[in-house]
């Protein structure tokens, strides 16, 4: 998620992390723990970042969202875990 935003909105865009930060009103370190990937991005950060990139909502959140799974089935821990769930019988 964080090579996302680095590589296709700030690179492209020559922003760096501190302008990002200022256009959205948020912390620099918000910025730089979102870009690197230790800080989810949430319904108020996927508005700002619409916003500021003009595209929907939705798209920070649906990205979010598949960095989870990805994690959930990708971490062993998380998915020994997952992997005990069973269907309950009706």
């Amino acid at each position: 998620m964080g090579e996302m935003i680095n590589e296709e909105f700030l690179a492209p865009m020559r922003l760096t992390q501190g302008q990002l930060a200022d256009a959205m009103g948020v912390s620099r370190k918000t910025i730089n723990e979102l870009c690197t990937n230790r800080r989810a991005i949430t319904a108020d950060t996927a508005l700002m970042l619409a916003t500021v990139f003009g595209n929907s909502p939705n798209f920070w959140l649906n990205l979010q969202q598949r960095n989870e799974l990805w994690k959930a089935l990708n971490t062993p821990k998380r998915r020994a875990r997952i992997e005990k769930a069973r269907p309950v019988a009706a």
